[in-house]
């Protein structure tokens, strides 16, 4: 069963939390769906899952450095913010959120969030006092006030051992919510 209509080139980033072993999942599900995904980790991220893991399942070279680009003339990861249909960022940290809020371009992800103009649609995951600190809402609203789309966080148990909000919402609804996105584009 394919979850999306029509082939799509998603970009999946993946930050720093322990909820990004998740995204093997996430990345499985999109690629076994016949979409062409290209993971790209902050160096955050690399704590926490390998790229070997994300190349396999994802079937594409995995980006996890912005100033390792070596093919061709165009800056790979103007490549990528152009080709994207959709960049979706699954787990997405409080630190991304402020980078992207505040328009910083300080590695590969962020800097493929600024020059892409696909849809962002992105599923947080963190400490429930993170989630709910002023700082971090504040950014979610300025980001939704450009555009960019959010998958709340599930409440339970929390990696930290708090019981709240801030887990990262299952793989299946975020693939729900890619899908709902990429139709709403076409």
């Amino acid at each position: 069963m394919h979850l999306f209509y029509a082939m799509s080139r998603i970009i999946l980033g993946v930050t720093g939390s322990i909820a990004a072993y998740k995204a093997a999942d996430l990345a499985s599900l999109l690629t076994k769906s016949g979409h062409s995904v290209t993971c790209v980790l902050t160096r955050e991220a690399l704590e926490f899952i390998t790229p070997l893991t994300l190349q396999v399942l994802s079937r594409n070279p995995v980006i996890s450095d912005l100033f390792a680009e070596k093919n061709g003339w165009q800056p790979g990861h103007i490549q990528l913010a152009d080709e994207a249909d959709l960049l979706l960022i699954a787990p997405a940290s409080a630190n991304i959120l402020a980078s992207m809020a505040y328009g910083f371009a300080n590695d590969a992800l962020t800097a493929i969030a600024l020059a892409t103009r696909a849809p962002i649609l992105i599923a947080p995951a963190m400490n429930g006092k993170m989630w709910t600190h002023a700082a971090t809402l504040e950014n979610v609203v300025k980001l939704k006030s450009r555009g960019v789309s959010f998958i709340d966080p599930a409440e339970g148990l929390l990696a930290c051992g708090y019981e709240g909000v801030g887990r990262l919402a299952p793989v299946e609804e975020i693939a729900a919510a890619a899908v709902r996105s990429l139709t709403e584009t076409q």
